[in-house]
Protein backbone atom coordinates (compact mmCIF):
# COMPACT_ATOMS: atom_id res chain seq x y z
CA UNK A 1 0.00 0.00 0.00
CA UNK A 2 2.80 2.37 0.86
CA UNK A 3 4.49 1.80 -2.51
CA UNK A 4 1.18 2.49 -4.25
CA UNK A 5 0.73 5.72 -2.36
CA UNK A 6 4.32 6.96 -2.54
CA UNK A 7 4.67 6.28 -6.27
CA UNK A 8 1.11 6.63 -7.52
CA UNK A 9 2.23 8.54 -10.62
CA UNK A 10 4.61 5.74 -11.63
CA UNK A 11 3.00 2.54 -10.36
CA UNK A 12 -0.03 0.70 -11.62
CA UNK A 13 -1.43 -2.07 -9.45
CA UNK A 14 -3.85 -4.56 -10.91
CA UNK A 15 -5.79 -6.98 -8.77
CA UNK A 16 -7.84 -9.67 -10.40
CA UNK A 17 -10.37 -12.18 -9.19
CA UNK A 18 -13.98 -13.14 -9.12
CA UNK A 19 -16.43 -10.25 -8.78
CA UNK A 20 -17.75 -11.12 -5.32
CA UNK A 21 -14.33 -11.86 -3.90
CA UNK A 22 -12.92 -8.60 -5.28
CA UNK A 23 -15.82 -6.64 -3.79
CA UNK A 24 -15.13 -8.23 -0.38
CA UNK A 25 -11.41 -7.50 -0.77
CA UNK A 26 -12.02 -3.81 -1.56
CA UNK A 27 -14.53 -3.57 1.32
CA UNK A 28 -12.05 -5.17 3.76
CA UNK A 29 -10.08 -1.93 4.15
CA UNK A 30 -11.57 1.59 3.96
CA UNK A 31 -8.52 2.89 2.08
CA UNK A 32 -8.69 0.36 -0.73
CA UNK A 33 -11.74 1.79 -2.47
CA UNK A 34 -10.08 5.18 -2.94
CA UNK A 35 -6.83 3.56 -4.12
CA UNK A 36 -8.51 1.29 -6.64
CA UNK A 37 -10.63 3.87 -8.39
CA UNK A 38 -11.34 1.93 -11.54
CA UNK A 39 -12.98 -1.46 -11.96
CA UNK A 40 -12.99 -3.33 -15.23
CA UNK A 41 -15.14 -6.42 -15.36
CA UNK A 42 -14.62 -8.84 -18.21
CA UNK A 43 -17.49 -11.11 -19.19
CA UNK A 44 -16.98 -14.86 -19.35
CA UNK A 45 -16.03 -16.28 -22.72
CA UNK A 46 -18.95 -17.52 -24.79
CA UNK A 47 -19.20 -21.18 -25.76
CA UNK A 48 -17.98 -20.29 -29.26
CA UNK A 49 -14.99 -18.39 -27.87
CA UNK A 50 -14.11 -21.37 -25.66
CA UNK A 51 -14.22 -23.63 -28.72
CA UNK A 52 -11.89 -21.24 -30.53
CA UNK A 53 -9.50 -21.27 -27.56
CA UNK A 54 -9.58 -25.07 -27.58
CA UNK A 55 -8.89 -25.08 -31.33
CA UNK A 56 -5.97 -22.70 -30.79
CA UNK A 57 -4.52 -24.95 -28.09
CA UNK A 58 -5.02 -27.98 -30.32
CA UNK A 59 -3.22 -26.28 -33.22
CA UNK A 60 -0.33 -25.26 -30.97
CA UNK A 61 0.10 -28.95 -30.11
CA UNK A 62 -0.35 -30.24 -33.69
CA UNK A 63 -3.88 -31.57 -33.16
CA UNK A 64 -7.03 -30.85 -35.13
CA UNK A 65 -10.65 -31.13 -34.08
CA UNK A 66 -12.93 -33.27 -36.19
CA UNK A 67 -15.96 -31.25 -37.32
CA UNK A 68 -18.31 -33.26 -35.14
CA UNK A 69 -15.91 -32.73 -32.21
CA UNK A 70 -16.21 -29.00 -32.72
CA UNK A 71 -20.03 -29.15 -32.65
CA UNK A 72 -20.03 -31.39 -29.56
CA UNK A 73 -17.50 -29.11 -27.89
CA UNK A 74 -19.76 -26.13 -28.59
CA UNK A 75 -22.67 -27.94 -26.91
CA UNK A 76 -20.39 -29.02 -24.05
CA UNK A 77 -19.31 -25.46 -23.31
CA UNK A 78 -22.86 -24.14 -23.72
CA UNK A 79 -24.14 -26.44 -20.96
CA UNK A 80 -21.13 -25.91 -18.68
CA UNK A 81 -22.14 -24.45 -15.34
CA UNK A 82 -20.82 -20.92 -14.86
CA UNK A 83 -20.41 -20.93 -11.08
CA UNK A 84 -17.43 -19.86 -8.95
CA UNK A 85 -15.53 -22.98 -10.07
CA UNK A 86 -15.84 -22.03 -13.75
CA UNK A 87 -12.37 -21.13 -14.94
CA UNK A 88 -13.23 -19.19 -18.13
CA UNK A 89 -10.20 -19.68 -20.40
CA UNK A 90 -8.82 -22.17 -17.90
CA UNK A 91 -11.92 -24.32 -18.59
CA UNK A 92 -10.86 -24.56 -22.24
CA UNK A 93 -7.31 -25.49 -21.28
CA UNK A 94 -8.45 -28.17 -18.81
CA UNK A 95 -10.89 -29.56 -21.36
CA UNK A 96 -8.16 -29.70 -24.00
CA UNK A 97 -5.78 -31.45 -21.58
CA UNK A 98 -8.49 -34.02 -20.77
CA UNK A 99 -9.13 -34.54 -24.47
CA UNK A 100 -5.43 -35.14 -25.15
CA UNK A 101 -5.26 -37.74 -22.35
CA UNK A 102 -8.41 -39.48 -23.64
CA UNK A 103 -7.05 -39.31 -27.18
CA UNK A 104 -3.83 -41.02 -26.07
CA UNK A 105 -5.83 -43.81 -24.42
CA UNK A 106 -8.02 -44.23 -27.52
CA UNK A 107 -5.05 -44.35 -29.90
CA UNK A 108 -3.22 -46.83 -27.65
CA UNK A 109 -6.29 -49.11 -27.64
CA UNK A 110 -6.70 -48.94 -31.43
CA UNK A 111 -3.06 -49.65 -32.18
CA UNK A 112 -3.37 -48.56 -35.83
CA UNK A 113 -0.99 -45.59 -35.76
CA UNK A 114 -2.68 -43.92 -38.75
CA UNK A 115 -1.44 -40.31 -38.88
CA UNK A 116 -4.92 -38.78 -38.99
CA UNK A 117 -5.91 -40.80 -35.94
CA UNK A 118 -2.77 -39.63 -34.14
CA UNK A 119 -3.56 -35.94 -34.65
CA UNK A 120 -7.37 -35.71 -34.69
CA UNK A 121 -9.42 -35.20 -31.53
CA UNK A 122 -12.83 -36.91 -31.71
CA UNK A 123 -16.04 -36.47 -29.68
CA UNK A 124 -15.16 -39.55 -27.61
CA UNK A 125 -12.11 -37.63 -26.38
CA UNK A 126 -14.34 -35.09 -24.61
CA UNK A 127 -14.54 -35.32 -20.80
CA UNK A 128 -16.52 -38.31 -19.49
CA UNK A 129 -19.34 -36.18 -18.05
CA UNK A 130 -20.14 -35.08 -21.61
CA UNK A 131 -19.55 -38.19 -23.72
CA UNK A 132 -22.41 -40.00 -21.97
CA UNK A 133 -24.84 -37.36 -23.36
CA UNK A 134 -23.11 -36.43 -26.58
CA UNK A 135 -25.23 -36.26 -29.75
CA UNK A 136 -22.36 -37.91 -31.64
CA UNK A 137 -22.32 -40.89 -29.28
CA UNK A 138 -26.09 -41.25 -29.10
CA UNK A 139 -26.45 -40.00 -25.52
Amino acid sequence: MKLMEDHREQVVVIVAGYTGEMARFIASNPGLESRFGRTIEFPDYSADELVRITELLAGQHDYTLAERTRSDLLAYYAQMERDERFGNGRAARRTFETMVAEHANRVARSGTGIEEELTTLLPEDLPDEWTDRSPATGG
